[in-house]
């Protein structure tokens, strides 16, 4: 149980400063980081799913390792 009435020390005390400080710097320099375009989402989106493809690819059984990596080479060019 926590027991609201005990005095803080000084060193508490500026921990909760110090946290809640980087907390703000931090909600800042996420406001400060320019938002992505609609394409510039999409286009990450898709790089993520082509790159998932490649390396599901690789993991193949039924084709030789030359094979599997043209298939994966030519995959991964199709990313943006």
């Amino acid at each position: 149980m926590t027991n609201f009435n005990r005095p803080i020390d000084e060193d508490e005390e500026f921990n909760i400063v110090e946290r809640i400080s980087k907390i703000r710097q931090e909600t800042i320099r996420k406001q400060m980081e320019p938002t992505k375009t609609q394409q510039q989402f999409y286009d990450e989106l898709r790089n993520g799913v082509i790159e998932e493809v490649a390396l599901a690819m690789q993991r193949m059984q039924g084709f030789g390792q030359d094979t599997l990596d043209s298939i994966t080479i030519y995959i991964r060019e199709m990313k943006k």
